[in-house]
């Protein structure tokens, strides 16, 4: 049984597909839990959010008294979420390449994962200089995960 280079190449790729995954999935979590931070400690987001989604008369009494446990339930989601990204961000560390893909790409996730519930949620729009700074982002990310991984000469002649 000798050393079969393409083996490890194969298993170099699912491993950086694997970090890119994870990578993605923690910036959707940072996104969410921001999202429970704004809903858990904003003025009446949720109460609001209630009132447009029952549009009767009754609603606004149901509202009322829903709004409170609502609220504590997204201060809920708020640790939860960032326990589990921070989770899948140092799996996603441990899978990939480099810190700087893991990074970038969570950052990515979050910043368009934010724009997405952001728009779905409370009907934010972007200006033009976000739409730059994302596009900067996912260029940046575009070009790190075109590189391919580099081998330490060392690493070469090592044999699994």
């Amino acid at each position: 049984m000798g050393y079969n280079p393409s083996e490890r190449f194969t298993w170099m790729q699912s491993s950086m597909i694997q970090g890119s995954f994870y990578a993605l999935l923690a910036g959707f979590l940072g996104a969410a839990a921001s999202l429970s931070a704004k809903l858990s400690l904003g003025a009446d987001y949720v109460r609001d959010l209630c009132l447009s989604w029952t549009q009767t008369q009754h609603g606004a009494m149901y509202c009322d008294g829903l709004h409170i446990p609502l609220r504590l339930l997204c201060r809920g989601l708020l640790f939860i979420c960032n326990a589990v990204m921070w989770t899948f961000f140092s799996k996603a560390l441990r899978h990939c390449s480099s810190s700087a893909r893991a990074t970038v790409t969570t950052t990515a996730s979050n910043f368009i994962s934010t724009a997405v519930m952001g728009r779905l949620i409370f009907g934010e729009s972007h200006g033009a200089l976000w739409w730059v700074g994302i596009s900067l982002t996912l260029c940046g990310l575009l070009v790190l995960h075109g590189s391919a991984p580099q081998t330490l000469p060392q690493d070469e002649g090592k044999k699994d």
